[in-house]
This record gives structure tokens, C-alpha cells and sequence, in this order.
């Protein structure tokens, strides 16, 4: 199962501020100096600080071992680091994200900051999974749809008999159907998940006619 890691720190301020879709550097280990170091993006809107969530899935040798960690235990982060994230882009007249699986962890911390925020720039949200109980947050996306102009177009490729949306994999034909044919030029992408759905789509925009500069992606490996 999915697990949220929330970090608070034991003295005040030693969490720096944050950038919604940024990562940091995580260890659980009993010193900072242990090379032990993996990095996740945070999925909290920095409105929470100085509370830090990650939302981390079982993927790989460390990730297992999330679920294990007890309350109060130690925890180093460094960062944050990278630039996938919208506060790059305050004038930008939209966004349209593609995440796959765990891949939706640094779009939430967007979305998380835009309805903090209040923003009602349009959105599109293309999420691919394996099945419908794969999707993470879904609740609360929908809750996010609400308040924000999101419009969420879920895929799914392996679909139960009572699933009535979108299946098999993400691709143009997908997008064009669901995102407006007039679009400003302006527009920003955000694509993050496995390098087969992060590459698919990147092709699937270029083709559309989007800006390869206005494209970002971040990929996620195990860990």
C-alpha cells in the first residue's frame, strides 16, 4: 500500500521553503553523514509548512520499508532541488499535467498550491494506472476538481466490469479528444511517471503542435 510520510521538525525554522513539484533527498537513517540518501518529491502544498508530506509507494528496497518507520524517528532531509514546478510559470494562462501511478506525488503538491491559492487557471489532469484501485488520491482530486478548474481524464489499462471511463494506454488520440483544440501558446506540461508514458506523451504534444521548451518531465525510478 501507498504510504504518506509526514516530516515536522523538532525546532523551528530549520524547513526551508519549497516550490510545489520539487524533491528532496530523504534518510531515515541515524545520521545525516550515512550515504543512504533517495529522493522523493514532496505532495504537500508549501502552505503546510513547516509540515512536509511524501507520498511514497513500495517499489523497491527502501520504499518496502516506509510503512515501518515509527512516530517520532529521525529523519534527514536535504533540499529542495529541481524545477518542475509551476511557480516557474506565473504568467502561463494554463497547465496540463500527464502523470502515471506514483507519478502524480509532485503534481499534487501543485495542485495542492493552486487551490491554496485560489487559482482558476484552467487544468487538465491525463492520469494513467494499471486499474481503478490503483489511482492514488483519487478522492481528493475530485475534491480538488471542485475547487479548481481541473478538468481529470483518468486511463486505466487493465479496467474492472463496474469501470465505465477511459482504458488502455495513454496516447494523441487521447489528448487531442480531451484538450481543447485552441489552446494559447502559452500553455505549460507537466509529465511525470515511467519513461514509457513520459515518452509517449512528450510525442503525442510534439505532435499536437506544442513547443518541445514548453514541456517538462520528471521521472520516477525505484528506489
Amino acid at each position: 500500500p501507498i504510504r504518506a510520510l509526514a516530516l515536522v521538525p523538532k525546532e523551528q525554522p530549520t524547513i526551508k521553503a519549497f516550490s510545489p513539484g520539487q524533491f528532496a533527498w530523504l534518510n531515515l537513517r541515524s545520521s545525516p553523514w550515512e550515504l543512504q540518501d533517495h529522493p522523493f518529491s514532496i505532495s504537500s502544498s508549501p502552505a503546510l509548512l513547516p509540515r512536509i508530506e511524501m507520498t511514497i509507494k513500495p517499489l523497491g528496497d527502501f520504499t518496502a520499508t516506509v510503512g515501518d518507520v515509527p512516530v517520532g524517528q529521525t529523519a534527514w532531509l536535504d533540499g529542495p532541488f529541481g524545477v518542475f514546478s509551476t511557480d516557474r510559470y506565473p504568467d502561463a494562462p494554463g497547465f496540463v499535467y500527464v502523470a502515471g501511478g506514483i507519478g502524480i506525488t509532485p503534481v499534487m503538491s501543485m495542485l495542492r498550491a493552486l487551490a491554496d491559492q485560489g487559482d482558476q487557471r484552467p487544468l487538465w489532469l491525463f492520469y494513467a494506472n494499471p486499474d481503478w484501485n490503483s489511482v492514488t488520491f483519487r478522492e481528493e482530486l475530485d475534491d480538488l476538481a471542485s475547487q479548481l478548474d481541473l478538468t481529470i481524464i483518468h486511463v486505466v489499462e487493465e479496467p474492472s466490469p463496474d469501470y465505465s471511463g477511459l482504458t488502455g494506454l495513454l496516447d494523441v488520440t487521447i489528448l487531442i479528444r480531451h484538450l481543447p483544440d485552441e489552446r494559447p501558446a502559452g500553455f505549460r506540461y507537466f509529465l511525470c511517471g515511467p519513461v514509457p508514458l513520459t515518452d509517449a506523451a512528450e510525442a503525442a504534444l510534439v505532435e499536437m503542435g506544442v513547443i518541445p521548451s514548453h514541456i517538462r518531465t520528471e521521472l520516477f525510478e525505484l528506489a
